[in-house]
């Protein structure tokens, strides 16, 4: 086996689709694993902004985290319907462009991609956050360890997805059962306290009386970052073909297990932190500590289930990203079939994955963590807007999907149901943007219509290439002459007498170009009758032509391709067949030893010159 076999896999036949199918048990951690451990830090998101308030800070965020649940819970239901309606994937792409036109659906597409690139930036940061809370020595190489697990995932996500579904169940599990454990405990210590438990531990000094009074502005600006934690909620709509059959309704109780679980890890969390009245601390404060980390703490103290919890955290929130991997691919090959993005996207490699969907977001996700340091609260303000974006106009295009289909019994409650779900998500859309527009949304208002500029340019190439491509007429056998053929030459060798032997094949017009300068030591012309043309006219071969061009200058690409074009500019009518000889090395790095002239001349004349130039490569394998 191979070292690329062991690391992500035997190559998989189109056949063995099939066994790579997926169930709820593999789906929740694909899938959900983002939605899930946005528990860790939606919370702290939205408390983090009322740390001015004192205590009334801890009130105050039980009820934004309360809203937020409601929020959730209308988004769940709207997309049960859409999974039901969209069985081949109904991500909001493909929901707004089937329904809402081409537009809204290009509008969706960038959204989308921004919030999966951000999906992954947040997660892993948020993941590295959860270790330098418990080891806050690691704090200053948080980048380098962002990196390090970005491309371990990457690698990970290349094996497919079968086995990265069976790769995170263990730490998904871990996660929520210890968060879980986590609430229960806390829960039980609460009411055996009588409303008012002690923390086991000693935590940040005690909350002050209100310090600040609360505006409508600041309440905004927590809910919409508290918004945080219901991205990857549509996650599993997008990716219903993953699912073994019944398709649908597993992607349904994967759904609600998903939903289910992260409403009860929201609620637990905000109702703890409102019990032990803890607060989120500054993030730029000395030995900062994550919310979750405060709360372990308190219920449990710094004990092996602390280290045990946040381990676990870290593990899952790194995972977490494992959502964007999943759905990125299926999305920008859902646009790629329109025509909007490279068709590479469309591709599908050795593992039975969109291949190049997972390089792209692994570069994108890079470069963000690098801009970023790294830092989940400098990442938060960009968060959000995309997925609730997304969210808005998939829930419009599902009620125009109702209202444009067949009466039937229900339709009205359909229409109703993703109604109320537009509404909603839409005005939230309008207050996480208008909330964080200076504090960095701008950032990601701006690239939405940039991604869309960028999609409209290669629709325009692609439709292009489609417009010249597509004369359909008979073979033309008129004015059918054999090429010139070109063949630079530098010396006479192994490879150059290759060039000429292929040469001779394709045409009787022959011209050796030999660029001379004056401090070169010897000359093609001395070598030229005793190799070449003795040789040819013994045979009675038609001669070729030795064309001597002086570079006073030492200049060779210039004076080469100036003959050349005007060649072609002299014989209007003919093709030029330019023929490169070209050494082939047996190892990547030796490449960097040869054929810099040879790759430049290639380049300049496919970018130079016109469809009269043909160029081909005469390859001498070393």
């Amino acid at each position: 086996m191979s070292l690329t076999d062991s690391i992500i896999g035997r190559p998989l036949a189109t056949s063995e689709e099939r066994a790579e199918h997926i169930g709820v048990a593999a789906g929740i951690p694909i899938f959900g694993l983002d939605g899930l451990t946005s528990a860790a830090y939606g919370p702290e998101a939205a408390m983090t902004l009322l740390i001015p308030l004192g205590i009334g800070g801890v009130e105050y965020g039980w009820r934004i985290i309360g809203a937020i649940l409601i929020l959730l819970a209308i988004v769940y239901f709207s997309y049960r319907q859409t999974i039901a309606a969209y069985p081949g994937g109904g991500g909001s792409y493909t929901v707004a462009s089937e329904n809402l036109g081409e537009k809204p659906g290009l509008l969706a597409a960038a959204a989308l991609m921004i919030d999966y690139i951000l999906t992954a930036a947040v997660g892993i940061s948020a993941g590295v956050t959860a270790l330098t809370s418990a080891v806050p020595r690691l704090q200053p190489h948080t980048l380098l360890i962002c990196l390090v697990i970005l491309t371990i995932l990457a690698l990970v996500n290349m094996r497919g997805v079968k086995d990265t579904g069976t790769a995170f169940i263990i730490p998904t599990f871990l996660f929520v059962s210890t968060l879980l454990a986590l609430i229960v405990v806390g829960m039980w210590k609460t009411v055996h306290a009588g409303g008012h438990p002690m923390a086991m531990a000693p935590i940040p000094a005690a909350l002050p009386a209100t310090v600040g009074t609360l505006g409508m502005w600041m309440l905004l600006k927590a809910f919409a970052s508290g918004c945080a934690a219901m991205t990857g909620v549509e996650a599993v709509s997008n990716g219903v073909m993953a699912f073994g059959e019944p398709r649908v309704q597993r992607a349904q109780r994967t759904l609600t297990v998903i939903i289910g679980i992260l409403m009860v890890l929201l609620f637990g969390i905000a109702y703890l932190a409102k019990t032990y009245r803890i607060m989120p601390m500054d993030p730029d404060a000395a030995q900062f500590q994550s919310l979750l980390s405060l709360l372990v703490t308190a219920v449990f103290g710094r004990g092996w289930f602390y280290f045990l919890t946040m381990g676990s955290v870290l593990l899952a929130l790194a995972l977490s990203a494992n959502t964007a991997f999943a759905d990125f691919p299926r999305l920008t090959r859902a646009i790629a079939l329109h025509d909007y993005l490279p068709h590479v996207f469309i591709l599908r490699g050795r593992r039975l994955l969109y291949s190049h969907g997972i390089y792209a977001l692994t570069g994108f996700t890079a470069v963000i963590l690098i801009l970023f340091g790294g830092v989940t609260d400098r990442l938060i303000p960009l968060y959000a807007i995309g997925a609730f974006l997304a969210f808005t106009l998939s829930q419009a295009g599902m009620v125009v999907h109702w209202m444009k289909g067949e009466a039937h019994k229900g339709r009205v409650w359909h229409m109703f149901v993703n109604g109320i779900g537009a509404v909603a998500t839409g005005i939230t859309t309008l207050v996480v943007l208008v909330a964080k527009f200076r504090a960095g949304a701008w950032v990601t208002a701006l690239l939405v219509p940039v991604l869309i500029g960028v999609m409209w340019v290669v629709k325009r190439h692609y439709s292009r290439v489609r417009r010249e491509m597509s004369d359909m007429t008979p073979l033309n056998l008129v004015n059918l002459q054999e090429p010139i053929v070109v063949i630079p030459m530098a010396r006479w060798d192994r490879i150059t007498e290759k060039a000429m032997r292929f040469g001779l094949l394709l045409s009787k017009e022959i011209k050796v170009v030999h660029v001379h300068s004056d401090d070169e030591e010897g000359s093609l012309d001395e070598l030229w009758h005793e190799y070449v043309m003795d040789p040819i006219k013994k045979e009675g071969l038609q001669e070729p032509e030795l064309v001597t061009i002086p570079s006073n200058y030492r200049f060779i690409i210039n004076p080469l391709m100036d003959y050349i074009l005007k060649l072609e500019e002299e014989n209007p009518g003919r093709k030029v067949a330019v023929l490169l000889p070209e050494l082939v090395v047996r190892h990547w790095w030796e490449n960097a030893l040869h054929n810099q002239r040879v790759q430049l001349l290639k380049l300049l004349l496919l970018v130079k010159g016109n469809q009269r130039i043909v160029v081909v490569n005469i390859p001498w394998y070393l």
